[in-house]
């Protein structure tokens, strides 16, 4: 199952998806471990005030390539590259727009575990 919701950037409304699929495709796409990388960005991103955050440039290129991968996902109309994604877009701030996208993983996670825990309720594993 996937959780797909639109997020405001810039004035649009952008579809995100969020499903079992992403860690296989951004791994794919950027060799990276997307559950390392969330965890890393939830981190640096602090209270969401941009005072006290760590955010680096390496953190802002994480949240970019996993914004693009769930966008991708979710409208095959994307570019093929983070970079033509992006240039669809004036300057945003990642502190609006990353806890949403934190928020989605969470809820495509949570239901994950809920429909394993009634799979194993109903074949008595």
């Amino acid at each position: 199952m996937s959780m797909k919701q639109n997020i405001e950037i810039d004035g649009k409304q952008v579809p995100f998806r969020a499903s079992a699929a992403i860690p296989r495709i951004y791994r794919m796409k950027f060799h990276r471990d997307i559950y390392k990388d969330l965890r890393a960005l939830e981190k640096s991103l602090g209270e969401g005030n941009p005072e006290e955050s760590s955010l680096d440039m390496f953190s802002l290129e994480m949240f970019e390539n996993i914004a693009y991968i769930m966008a991708k996902h979710a409208d095959a109309e994307v570019p093929d590259s983070p970079e033509e994604w992006l240039d669809g877009f004036n300057t945003f701030s990642i502190y609006q727009v990353l806890p949403k996208l934190i928020e989605l993983w969470g809820l495509n996670t949570q239901t994950e575990v809920e429909s394993k825990k009634k799979l194993a309720q109903l074949t008595g594993k």
